[in-house]
């Protein structure tokens, strides 16, 4: 029996020849990531602990993008921190505000984070890895005992397998094949469960470019994946050589890879999807939704943070203006991206509509530390969920689409399907 391709990654970390689902293993990574608001907390324990010292300071990736802003005095005191804390513990990869963007986005367009890589992270949006063909693990408060000993157990996942079959229509996402999959989850019409388990894509994959592939790794996560894998393509793969800054291995499922379960789904009649207040797992089909009048509008965070989002969305803001009443923010997902948009004249598409920038990081998707709702108001925007209270106000209402549909309703001022509305 053969291994599935996040087998082979823990495998080759672990210095094994062969890894199953259930096997614990404790696998050497590749680099081991830690995020702005944890960093207190970390050096807190580990001082308690006498630890001054982490066990592989070169492997460690320290990014600022929860809070690039500092809009408090709370806010700037963890800046504080994690400079100091980066400087204690001789960590000289350390991303701070305006030197790298989203975690979950500029390691895989700066060539830092490749296919066939494993590490650790604290934050379960490392499932984005699996959009250029690597494995994330999050280990949440565990990421200091990582950061003392530079492993951690880990009990391989189970993997199950979605083939998706057919073509996306114009003005289709892959964002939306995320939240379709996310509801037919919730109505048992898919046959697998996603907990604590690597949900691996096949099938169609080829027209799926790594933007469209990190988008697609954003939905499996609210339904509780562990991990998500796409076999890397050819245009994947010379992506990632490119930009690449160290050597990698590309991993592929073997053709007898043991998956726990396998379905197909066709995404060739799918609609344009909007996930209203609530979860991910009660999307619709737009028709359902348009015509609701908004106030905030916001494009960016893990899903749809990538260069290319942008660049569908300024198709339908060129020339235009954001709708009376309504407020819209993009946050790049990485500071390299905010050179290209300010390079190719994007950028200027965005503010003469009517657009306020933000720099590269989670933007309002890190619970409203900028661009918050008042109460009642309603937003549509690509963050990763619409649970009450993520962009302030517990009773705001906040929908989800693609940068399209996002794009395309802040015009209008009501949710919009994106098809209506002529690109530029």
């Amino acid at each position: 029996m053969g291994m599935t391709a996040v087998e082979k990654v823990l495998a080759r970390t672990a210095g094994k020849a062969v890894v199953r689902a259930g096997d614990v293993v404790y696998p050497d990574p590749d680099f081991i990531m830690i995020h702005d608001g944890l960093v207190r907390g970390v050096r807190r324990e580990l001082d308690a602990l006498g630890i001054d010292r982490l066990a592989s300071p070169d492997k460690v990736m320290m990014v600022t993008d929860h809070e690039v802003i500092y809009g408090s005095a709370r806010a700037a005191e963890f800046g504080v921190i994690n400079r100091n804390a980066a400087k204690a513990w001789g960590i000289k990869n350390f991303y701070d505000v305006g030197r790298g963007g989203h975690g979950h986005i500029f390691p895989m367009e700066s060539g830092l984070l490749l296919p066939g890589m494993f590490y650790f992270d604290n934050d379960r949006h490392a499932t984005n890895a699996g959009a250029i063909g690597a494995f994330g693990f999050r280990v949440g408060a565990e990421i200091s005992r990582v950061l003392a000993t530079g492993t951690n157990w880990v009990m391989a996942p189970k993997t199950v397998q979605l083939k998706l079959r057919g073509s996306l229509k114009p003005g289709v996402h892959a964002r939306d094949i995320g939240f379709r999959i996310a509801r037919l989850l919730h109505e048992g019409a898919l046959d697998f469960e996603l907990d604590y388990r690597v949900l691996e894509f096949a099938g169609d994959l080829d027209g799926l470019d790594l933007a469209a592939r990190a988008a697609l790794c954003n939905s499996p996560t609210e339904m509780r994946a562990y991990g998500v894998f796409f076999p890397p393509s050819v245009a994947i793969l010379e992506r990632a050589k490119k930009h690449a800054q160290r050597p990698f291995t590309p991993v592929f499922a073997d053709a007898d890879a043991d998956y726990e379960s396998s379905a197909t789904l066709d995404i060739g009649a799918l609609e344009p999807q909007v996930a209203p207040p609530g979860g991910i797992h009660k999307s619709i089909d737009i028709g359902e939704a348009a015509g609701r009048k908004i106030d905030h509008a916001f494009i960016g965070a893990c899903g749809s943070g990538m260069y290319e989002d942008f660049v569908l969305a300024a198709q339908f803001l060129h020339g235009r203006r954001l709708a009376p009443g309504v407020r819209m923010f993009i946050a790049p997902g990485s500071e390299q991206s905010t050179r290209r948009l300010l390079a190719d004249g994007l950028m200027q598409i965005f503010m003469e509509a009517g657009v306020i920038p933000l720099p590269a990081g989670c933007g309002p998707c890190n619970d409203a530390v900028v661009g918050p709702l008042h109460t009642g108001e309603v937003s549509i925007s690509t963050a990763s969920n619409s649970n009450a209270g993520r962009f302030g106000a517990k009773d705001a209402q906040l929908f989800l689409g693609s940068p399209a549909t996002v794009a395309a309703s802040a015009v209008a001022g009501v949710i919009t399907d994106p098809r209506t509305l002529t690109q530029h």
